[in-house]
């Protein structure tokens, strides 16, 4: 069965029209309104993004003008921070390397040079001879120093690198192979500022000097009380004893000398020094070391105590038998 069509009056009579509320109406006026806001919007937008560019023109125009008057050259030329960044960790991590490389060179050159030339060449490429000189030693002292990657990585600039040049080449090679050598040690090289490590190898080599004095010293006693010996074994009995008696008691002045001199002036000095706890315990133990090695000689040669007087043996034979400070011809 059909469907019963309605007409428009039962139409709006079923489905009254509603009245539209003020707040329902659009009002077409408010268009002209946004249309100015959103020019301005646009407009400042613009303004702003003129700005940016300005901004950043001004920016490149100064990095570059900077780049130029420094001689410095941009990487790929551009002047994004991260790519100049970047290239200056590159050229840290080259820079031993570098200066190594051109004192290499600057060797070869000299060796290749006709004489009177290479101080001409220096010119031509504007090195100082004395900066020359420096990196030709460098190139040389480190070309002595097996895998020594990490102590030029460890080194880092030039400034530090020249200053390891007062280390003599056992001490660089000591550093490299083992990474100390004295008190100082490849963490103390890389963490340094220049002014510090200059006066740590400053320290470092007194200390290596005066080691390496002290054992020429050694030697050389050592090497006279040799010629000494030998001398001595040539002399008849009575005069070798004689000589051997004179020559110990020469040792001994000296030692006597040490001990109410040196140690004693040390020891003044400790008792003049600030109290504390320890510092007495540490003065006994000084005069109880020397104490502990006489009663050792006294038992290793089964001596006895002194008798009589107190006056020792060989001070009554050395009144006996006064050195003769005359030296004697042969």
């Amino acid at each position: 069965m059909a469907r019963p069509q309605l007409t428009d009056a039962q139409i709006e009579a079923r489905f009254p029209k509603k009245t539209p509320v003020a707040a329902d109406v659009q009002d077409v006026a408010d268009k002209s309104i946004d249309q100015e806001r959103f020019a301005a919007d646009m407009a400042q937008m613009q303004a702003d993004a003129g700005a940016l560019t300005l901004a950043q023109a001004q920016r490149a125009s100064s990095v570059r003008a900077v780049a130029l008057q420094l001689g410095y050259q941009l990487p790929m030329d551009h002047i994004d921070p991260d790519l100049i960044q970047r290239d200056i960790s590159s050229n840290m991590r080259r820079s031993v390397e570098a200066c190594l490389e051109v004192g290499r060179g600057l060797r070869v050159l000299k060796e290749a040079c006709e004489h009177g030339d290479f101080v001409e060449r220096l010119d031509d490429l504007g090195v100082d001879r004395y900066v020359a000189a420096r990196f030709m030693q460098a190139a040389v002292k480190f070309s002595n120093v097996p895998t020594s990657a990490h102590l030029t990585k460890a080194i880092g600039t030039q400034s530090k690198l020249l200053e390891m040049l007062i280390l003599d080449d056992g001490q660089l090679e000591e550093l490299a192979l083992t990474g100390q050598t004295g008190e100082l040690s490849l963490d103390d090289v890389a963490t340094m500022s220049v002014k510090e490590l200059r006066a740590a190898l400053r320290e470092t080599r007194a200390e290596k000097d005066a080691g390496d004095q002290l054992l020429e010293k050694k030697n050389a006693k050592i090497d006279q009380l040799e010629r000494a010996q030998k001398r001595i074994a040539k002399l008849p009995p009575d005069e070798a004893l004689a000589k051997t008696k004179n020559e110990a008691t020469t040792i001994l002045s000296e030692t006597l000398g040490l001990v109410r001199g040196g140690l004693r002036q040390a020891l003044i000095a400790l008792n003049d020094a600030p109290d504390e706890a320890s510092k007495q315990a540490f003065m006994a133990g000084l005069v109880g070391a020397v104490i502990v090695e006489l009663n050792g000689l006294r038992d290793e040669f089964n001596l006895p105590e002194t008798a009589g007087d107190g006056t020792p043996e060989w001070e009554r034979w050395a009144k006996a038998n006064p050195v003769d400070a005359t030296p004697t011809t042969r």
